[in-house]
């Protein structure tokens, strides 16, 4: 286990989540906090992006990969697409994303597929890939 305090956790997960997703998108999510939802973004942003993504086992090319087929396993279109783009910039090629999408069309269905691949272009789109 991590020894260091909650906040360091927390700033080192939110600097990981930044250079992942990008600062822009994550600095308006940030912004966007309240008393409601703070307390969840605070433990997404310690555990998640800290705890799990600055684990030395995977890299994060890999954990982009395995974002990706579990995120079309699920259905989760706003987070697939947020994390297309972090997969780009984790370095993945869309050569890379389309393998991974075609192991999804294997073992998930060819209906999380379509919808995987639909997502991607258009984020592909709007980042000029």
């Amino acid at each position: 286990m991590d020894k260091r305090s909650h906040k360091e956790r927390h700033e080192a997960g939110l600097k990981t989540r930044r250079e992942v997703l990008g600062a822009e998108w994550v600095d308006k999510s940030q912004a966007s906090l309240d008393d409601f939802n703070r307390p969840f973004m605070e433990l997404v942003n310690s555990y998640c992006w800290n705890d799990v993504w600055n684990r030395p086992g995977l890299d994060r090319k890999t954990r982009s990969m395995l974002n990706l087929a579990m995120l079309s396993a699920l259905n989760r279109p706003h987070e697939l697409k947020l994390h297309v783009n972090g997969a780009l910039n984790n370095g993945l090629t869309k050569e890379q994303i389309r393998e991974v999408f075609l192991q999804v069309a294997i073992y998930c269905g060819v209906p999380a597929a379509v919808e995987a691949f639909r997502i991607a272009r258009e984020a592909f789109k709007e980042r000029g890939v």
